[in-house]
């Protein structure tokens, strides 16, 4: 691999694949990477782990890694200290390294008490390069999409006008994606899933919600129900907390309108 600048210590591209975007609870499933060094040697390697936990469909569907296929691998545990050996006194590199890969990749060394510092450390990421020199708002996409500049910009009707423009370039310079309301709704919720504030508080599992975030994050609500109940009522009398995520509080609780309304002594 030939860089376009030189180097004065070894590179390493690397790329995770993933449990889950949750840097406590999910697990490195692979890991590959590309070591370069000042002479030009190159070193590639990947590898896949054994999570200790399921890796759920979702993740599966975007990496194709399954239980079955790291049934039989190592934990991470096992190779971290050599991995870290490998990496270390190196700049890093990757697209999306710098919010994803490797806060989780440090995660998984701390969990395994092995010293990963990233002080000191050259990192590009070149997502942040892709973000920053290429514009991805309303005007970027009418020259884009339309070959025209947004005269209107910033106004709300001009807007409008150029958003349903552009709407109709993609539908006919993409023939693959839905054509219909109904298509593109799925389309669009596929990529950026529409939460709502209940969502974003619980997940919806099948033996019960579960604490997305909060103090209680990953703890299901009706263990909270049965030893913290404080903290529910204090949800409960939170100024700005959703009234929708209060009604599934208030439900969980077994409360009834006027004990819900007593409950705003804001305790936890």
């Amino acid at each position: 691999m030939q860089l376009p600048f030189e180097l004065d210590r070894p590179l390493v591209f690397f790329d995770l694949e993933t449990t889950g975007l949750d840097l406590k609870n999910d697990r490195i499933v692979e890991l590959a990477f590309i070591k370069i060094t000042p002479l030009g040697d190159v070193l590639e390697r990947e590898r896949r782990f054994n999570p200790g936990m399921p890796i759920p469909a979702e993740a599966t569907a975007v990496h194709g890694i399954t239980d079955a296929d790291v049934a039989d691998e190592m934990p991470f545990s096992r190779t971290a200290k050599s991995l870290a050996d490998v990496f270390e006194g190196c700049d890093l590199a990757g697209f999306n390294v710098r919010r994803f890969d490797i806060p989780l990749l440090v995660c998984e060394f701390a969990r395994c008490e092995v010293d990963f510092s990233l002080e000191g450390r050259r990192i590009v990421d070149m997502q942040n390069v892709f973000h920053k020199e290429e514009r991805r708002d309303l005007s970027a996409a009418a020259r884009f999409y339309l070959d025209r500049e947004h005269e209107e910009a910033h106004t709300a009707l001009g807007d409008i006008r150029t958003s349903a423009a552009v709407l109709g370039a993609q539908l006919a310079r993409y023939p693959h994606i839905p054509q219909d309301l109904d298509g593109l709704h799925e389309y669009c919720e596929e990529y950026s899933p529409t939460r709502t504030e209940v969502d974003r508080w619980f997940s919806a599992e099948a033996d019960g919600r579960v604490f997305r975030r909060g103090k209680h994050k990953g703890r299901s609500l009706a263990e909270v129900v049965a030893d913290t109940p404080d903290y529910l009522r204090w949800m409960i009398g939170a100024d700005d907390m959703d009234q929708d995520v209060i009604v599934v509080v208030r439900t969980a609780l077994g409360l009834t309108d006027i004990e819900a309304t007593a409950t705003t002594d804001g305790s936890q």
